[in-house]
Parts: C-alpha cells; sequence; structure tokens
C-alpha cells in the first residue's frame, strides 16, 4: 500500500477526534487521554514482544504521545480553544520545513513552502470559518506552538532512531496514557462515566488515539515526510467539516475556500521532486 494512503487512514481518524471530544467534554481531559489511549494500545498486546526497543525510542514515543496531548490540553485550557487548536495545527507546516533539518539528504525546494503556506492558510480559514475567533492574545497560545513542535519533531526523529516494529507504538500509547491517567489523578476530580461514556470513549481510543498512530508511523517509514506533511492539512479542513454536520450548522464560503487551499496544496505538494 501506497505510505500516503496510510497517512490518509490517520488523517480521517483524526478528523473525528473533534467531534468525539465534543460528546465527550464533560470528561476531565487526561481522564479522557487516558483512558483513550489505554485502550488505544490493546489491540497492540498481543504483540508485546516486539515492544522491546531501547530507552531512548521509548522517551522518544512518550514524549511525543504524552507531550503534545499534555500541552494541547494546557492550551485548550488557558486559551480560546478555536484559536489554540489553530496555532496547534502549525505542526504539518513544521513537518514540510522541518524535514530538512532532522532528515539529512532531504532538500526543501519552493514548492514545498510555497504548499505548505497555502495549506496553513488554509487550515487557518477552515477553523475559524468552522467556528470564528475573538482574536484576543492569550499566554495559551505558547503551549499550543510547543505542541504542534513536538508532535512534528516527534513525526520526524521516528526516521532517526534505530528502526523498530510499528507494533511498539502499543507501547507508546500505554506508557503515555498512564501517564494522563497519573496527571488525571493529581490535577482533576474523577467524574461518574455512563455506558454512553465508556462507548464513545473505545471509539475514540481505538480511532484517532489508536489505529491513527500506527497508521501515521507506517506512512512516515515508507513515505516522504515533506508530502505526508502537507496531506495532513486535510485534518482540519475534514475535523470542521464533520463538526459542522454533527452540530447541523450550514456550510460557508469560507469551507469552500479552505478545501481549495488544501487540496491545491496537496496536489503541488506531492507532486514537488
Amino acid at each position: 500500500m501506497h505510505p500516503n494512503l496510510y497517512a490518509l487512514g490517520a488523517i480521517a481518524l483524526w478528523a473525528c477526534l473533534a467531534s468525539l471530544g465534543v460528546a465527550l467534554k464533560h470528561v476531565p481531559p487526561f481522564l479522557l487521554t487516558g483512558i483513550a489511549l489505554l485502550i488505544g494500545s490493546v489491540p497492540a498486546w498481543p504483540l508485546a514482544r516486539q515492544w522491546r526497543v531501547p530507552p531512548r525510542t521509548l522517551a522518544l514515543g512518550v514524549y511525543g504521545l504524552f507531550g503534545f496531548h499534555f500541552l494541547l490540553f494546557i492550551a485548550l485550557r488557558m486559551a480560546p480553544p478555536v484559536e489554540a487548536n489553530l496555532v496547534n495545527y502549525l505542526w504539518p507546516l513544521f513537518i514540510v520545513v522541518l524535514a530538512p533539518v532532522f532528515l539529512p539528504g532531504l532538500r526543501l525546494k519552493a514548492a514545498h513552502v510555497l504548499a505548505a503556506l497555502a495549506g496553513f492558510a488554509g487550515a487557518a480559514i477552515a477553523i475559524l470559518g468552522g467556528g470564528g475567533a475573538s482574536g484576543a492574545w492569550s499566554w495559551g497560545y505558547l503551549p499550543a506552538l510547543g505542541s504542534a513542535f513536538i508532535w512534528a519533531s516527534y513525526s520526524l526523529w521516528t526516521r532517526r532512531v534505530p528502526a523498530f516494529p510499528t507494533a511498539a507504538i502499543g507501547l507508546f500509547g500505554l506508557v503515555s496514557g498512564l501517564l494522563s491517567l497519573a496527571c488525571h489523578v493529581l490535577l482533576e476530580p474523577t467524574p461518574a462515566l455512563g455506558g454512553r461514556d465508556w462507548l464513545l470513549l473505545a471509539l475514540m481510543g481505538l480511532g484517532p488515539l489508536g489505529a491513527a498512530f500506527f497508521l501515521w508511523d507506517k506512512a512516515l517509514k515508507a513515505g516522504d515526510a515533506r508530502h505526508i506533511g502537507i496531506l495532513s492539512y486535510l485534518t482540519p479542513l475534514a475535523s470542521t467539516s464533520l463538526l459542522v454536520l454533527v452540530t447541523g450548522r450550514p456550510f460557508t464560503g469560507a469551507i469552500a475556500l479552505a478545501a481549495a487551499l488544501i487540496i491545491g496544496a496537496a496536489v503541488v505538494g506531492t507532486r514537488a521532486r
């Protein structure tokens, strides 16, 4: 299977994350993340023999899965969610422009830069057009920027550590989930969860916070990080469009413009050689 198809599979699953998050907004974020990551690691438990990775690799996995969500949830608490989410969606741009820094042998061409900028413009229009923005400054934007850098650098660094089986992503999720639950115990109250909550948590864990990470790893190991980074701009577009459908809001010209920019950027970026 072509690496870009793995990336598109992860993107499709991540597009559901915001809608699931809205349905579970009453669940504290660290509890939500911890349970979902633990559930997401379960399919890899039968392959636990493949979890033998060097400490450096495990540290990188926890850095990516736990560090990204830790800073993102701080950002969402400190800053308006729409704007914080927008800043967080700088990670595809970081993947594209930082690829030559983290991965020797890759060169960044003008087409990649233009595609990345167009893709980010489309992402901004998709998010702001789907939810509105106040435009006010908040210190929460700094952890949002940090979360974007963490996910981009994690995605690129996986190509620099000794090769590890994709099944080891289950170990990363398991350890990250336990750390998230520890943060929950220290920082958050524990609510009562109903049957519907557990069903949605299972969907989130098996999809956006589970299978998506395995697909993403396979894409990064076999594909061009610059192309995958540009394709990632489909995530905010798909996520915002799904939220529009779920909430019953009408589609707007902003969403159409975002689609044109993002799809155009993906075509230009993936064709660049």
